[in-house]
């Protein structure tokens, strides 16, 4: 069935709300090179220097609409960096290969954690998680969730590249030239690929008139 039209907005707002980055490239470049040499000490040197950025990312997807909802920013950050560090067969390349992982992580998990919302909404009322921040899921970005995976979804299969570029900077909060570089394209391409991934994510997510 075809996504409710308030779903559009969302990815036609992405581009102005994409996260700052931080001055911590080169420790977290040589962090992940040693992770991968087996220093089994990395995942909690690199979490202060990670966090932060992720908690933002986190934050961008987790607007407050209405009350009584159950994901929080620290939740989701938390539950994103023990499945990054459960990974045992990733090739740690640098900085833009981490957040890109970490798009892909907050992606499943956000959406998951969507579907769970909806069943727990048709069986009554959810309880809140009791953590430090009052940052949550509403009904609404939970639907705009779904319908932006399952749009994603159906992009990727004829045209991966495209549906990639959406992932990690929506998720992800990724720069052009960071995705570049996962994707091994030229920033020109990235800008491209996005124009032309949320054009058809537009058409895709607001269905017939």
């Amino acid at each position: 069935m075809p996504a409710p039209n308030t779903s559009s907005r969302t990815i036609n707002e992405i581009s102005i709300k994409m996260p700052a980055r931080t001055a911590t490239q080169f420790p977290l470049t040589q962090l992940l090179a040693d992770w991968c040499s087996g220093d089994e000490s990395v995942p909690d040197k690199l979490f202060p220097l990670v966090y932060q950025e992720l908690k933002r990312i986190a934050r961008r997807h987790l607007r407050i609409e209405t009350p009584g909802h159950t994901l929080q920013a620290t939740a989701l950050v938390n539950e994103a960096y023990l499945r990054l560090v459960d990974q045992k067969r990733v090739n740690w390349q640098n900085r833009a290969h981490f957040y890109a992982i970490a798009a892909q992580t907050m992606r499943r998990i956000l959406v998951d954690h969507a579907r769970g919302h909806a069943r727990l909404k048709r069986g009554g009322d959810a309880c809140k998680v009791s953590l430090d921040e009052a940052l949550t899921v509403s009904a609404g970005l939970a639907a705009e969730l779904l319908a932006l995976d399952e749009a994603l979804n159906e992009l990727a299969k004829v045209d991966p590249r495209r549906s990639r570029v959406v992932e990690l900077r929506f998720f992800g909060g990724l720069s052009n030239s960071e995705i570049a570089e996962v994707l091994k394209i030229a920033p020109n391409t990235v800008i491209r690929d996005w124009n032309m991934a949320r054009a058809w994510l537009y058409h895709e997510m607001s269905g017939p008139n």
